[in-house]
């Protein structure tokens, strides 16, 4: 590969255009920056994008979750059980209500949780079910609704990585009892930071949207005087703010065309690799689509066979070198992270399956900033960068 053809081929790049510059402009220019209609308008948008009856904008995907937590009323000595590959903000909004998160490891064919092991999780303590779409591949949640329902449980969708995933034609976050997603700049739409609470449960909704600014019995709009409102609950500060919302709106307009983008360009690439013995492709290996599942296309995880795990920094550094950006999800099971291993002694002989994925994942590029062709480049890239290391 000459270095006058080298590319400039970023992991990833929010998509900001004039619409969203405009956007911004408008609220900066109308003084109004919290407490104003676009979050609300936000919410509307993307309920009727998913088809949930509501949605909550919140500061973050992390925020939703605790506030979800939170308003189940998590405390010390209940449990939830939690995958182990997974980002670690799944497990600390569990801990921030000072309950514990019970680990289980993945399944192999997809990174999802190992639905087998769920069950064998659960106790007397246990009070929700944490599920994660793997990179965006829907979890089979009929399966984990079944569990959920024979034992009274709560189900939580951990969808941070899953704007326009599908499972049996009904979007990711309104299947469980509530769904958080993140907007941060490198998903599939970006508020900047930001994230959302999907679900279907009228109560639970209304006491979210109290919680999340500080559990006041009224919003601004709806103050008949100024500054005067009562307190019910004991709640937070994480509201999304106008400027994220406004953001939001213009970028939830780009997803039709965001997302047939990634699942072309991830389509392209996956075949591309399909070649390669030395790899496994996550989440979905070419020619393998399930009919019952739409992969958002967060992303191509390639897990390096264990005769280039110890090599994997070599290959991530080649692919930079020939412009290829790169990540890894996730670097670590989040049960052998420092803080997660030393306060609840756990071993990696306990999580072998997402042990596996975290040391030889190499995640690719397959975003809407990027072209089929871009891909074809990456797969040469990536294969020359696989080849000058063995």
């Amino acid at each position: 590969m000459d270095k006058q053809d080298i590319r400039d081929i970023p992991f990833g790049r929010p998509l900001i255009g004039e619409p969203e510059f405009k956007a911004v402009e408008e609220v900066l220019q109308s003084g109004i920056l919290v407490h104003g209609p676009r979050a609300k308008v936000f919410e509307t948008d993307f309920a009727a994008f998913t088809k949930a009856e509501h949605a909550i904008s919140v500061a973050s995907c992390t925020a939703g979750m605790h506030l979800v937590y939170y308003a189940l009323g998590l405390k010390p000595g209940d449990e939830v059980i939690v995958p182990a590959q997974t980002h670690t903000a799944t497990a600390h909004a569990v801990g921030f209500t000072g309950a514990t998160p019970i680990f289980v490891d993945a399944e192999a064919a997809t990174g999802n949780i190992h639905l087998d092991a769920i069950e064998a999780a659960i106790n007397e303590r246990t009070r929700a079910i944490a599920v994660v779409h793997f990179l965006g591949y829907p979890v089979r949640m009929d399966s984990v609704r079944a569990i959920a329902d024979r034992h009274g449980l709560f189900v939580m969708e951990d969808a941070a990585l899953a704007v326009g995933t599908y499972y049996k034609g009904k979007h990711a976050g309104t299947l469980g009892d509530a769904g958080c997603f993140s907007f941060y700049p490198v998903k599939h739409m970006t508020t900047a930071e930001g994230g959302m609470i999907l679900t279907n449960n009228g109560d639970l909704a209304e006491r979210l949207q109290r919680l999340k600014a500080f559990g006041l019995d009224r919003t601004f709009d709806q103050r008949t005087q100024p500054g005067i409102y009562d307190v019910v609950d004991l709640g937070f500060n994480f509201r999304m703010n106008e400027i994220e919302a406004a953001l939001g709106i213009e970028q939830l307009k780009r997803m039709p065309g965001v997302l047939a983008s990634r699942h072309e360009n991830y389509d392209v690439l996956a075949a591309e690799l399909a070649d390669m013995a030395e790899v496994t492709i996550f989440p979905e290996p070419a020619g393998k689509k399930d009919a019952d599942c739409v992969n958002s296309c967060y992303c191509l995880s390639a897990v390096l066979d264990q005769k280039l795990v110890d090599k994997r920094a070599d290959i991530v550094n080649a692919l930079r070198a020939k412009g290829v950006g790169s990540s890894v999800y996730y670097p670590m099971p989040v049960p052998l992270l420092t803080f997660y291993r030393q306060k609840y002694g756990f071993s990696d002989e306990q999580f072998p399956v997402a042990l596996w994925i975290s040391r030889g994942a190499i995640s690719l590029p397959v975003g809407a900033h990027l072209t089929p062709d871009d891909m074809r480049y990456v797969a040469r890239a990536f294969k020359q960068a696989v080849s000058e290391v063995v």
